[in-house]
């Protein structure tokens, strides 16, 4: 079915693609293919930033998942905070996202990162369902931003 591997310089419009329809399902935030390439490109370019992932079909790159990392002063270990979570319509139900998942949590393992945090739209049943489904429990912390122009 579908190949997981670690993204290079040439995927970068296919994710900057696929970030573009996460971005316009979000409530939050408005897809840019600009800003999206060059913040897929920053990712590549400094692998202990982050990685991203892809799930590649029939040579297409049909989903993403992003991995950033920094460390937990609480844990007293390096962590990642999973981002972009994205899968073709096509191609969602499929597998495809529990693949990436599956993936990115074995990479995690594997490099000895104490956890996985991520954000989800309140009103998102869906991927709160499969996030849980996937071992992640909702926590009573709440987000706050603030943006610097």
């Amino acid at each position: 079915m579908a190949a997981v591997r670690t993204a290079v310089d040439s995927d970068v419009p296919r994710c900057a693609e696929l970030l573009g329809i996460l971005f316009s399902q979000e409530h939050e935030f408005t897809p840019d293919a600009e800003l999206q390439s060059r913040g897929v490109s920053m990712i590549i370019h400094n692998p202990e930033v982050g990685q991203i992932f892809v799930a590649e079909v029939n040579g297409v790159i049909q989903g993403m998942v992003t991995l950033l990392f920094t460390v937990s002063t609480f844990l007293g270990q390096k962590v990642a905070l999973l981002e972009d979570m994205v899968v073709a319509p096509a191609w969602q139900g499929k597998g495809l996202g529990s693949r990436l998942i599956d993936h990115a949590v074995d990479f995690a393992f594997r490099e000895g990162l104490g956890r996985i945090t991520l954000l989800t739209d309140q009103d998102n049943g869906i991927a709160q369902h499969f996030y849980s489904s996937k071992g992640f429990s909702e926590s009573e912390m709440v987000v706050f931003r603030k943006l610097l122009d």
